[in-house]
């Protein structure tokens, strides 16, 4: 790839090693992705923007072959009630298209990260690179150290 993406260049940056792996930028089911990059769902984690006023939006990281359960993620906040940002409302938020949401392209833009604690269970996992068509690929504690995320049990 000629042209990297900034979570490309960030995670250099930050000496951190990862591979880019391409996929058709038509594709916009996660687990449609895990089989283009020939990595199982459960190594593929999508990213997914959930509302919570006033408070900026939260970025919740689950494997493509499970769904986020909004109960569990408000527990592991404090909330009591949180909420899906529509699809418009994500792309507002985070500058970047559904399907290319990357909580490594959006660090030190105040969003809190939570990575479902099955990627601890991985060797590797891989995220989107903040552009439709590309994911990275790498260790999930480079994932959670560089994105600042916590580990918590939030996926169903």
């Amino acid at each position: 790839m000629t042209n990297k993406t900034l979570a490309m260049r960030f995670l250099e940056g930050k000496r951190v090693a990862y591979e880019a792996l391409a996929y058709s930028a038509a594709l916009k089911d996660a687990e449609a992705v895990a089989t283009a990059v020939g990595e199982p769902a459960g190594a593929v984690f999508k990213t997914l923007v959930v509302d919570r006023p006033p408070e900026k939006p939260i970025l919740a990281v689950v494997p493509a072959d499970r769904q986020l359960d909004l109960k569990k993620l408000a527990r592991a906040v404090g909330a009591k009630k949180l909420g899906m940002a529509s699809q418009a409302r994500a792309e507002e938020l985070t500058g970047l298209q559904v399907g290319g949401i990357s909580p490594l392209a959006l660090v030190n833009r105040g969003f809190v990260v939570y990575l479902d604690q099955r990627a601890q269970a991985q060797t590797h996992v891989c995220v989107s690179a903040g552009l439709r068509g590309w994911q990275i690929k790498l260790a999930p504690e480079d994932l959670r150290r560089v994105t600042g995320a916590r580990y918590a049990d939030i996926a169903a």
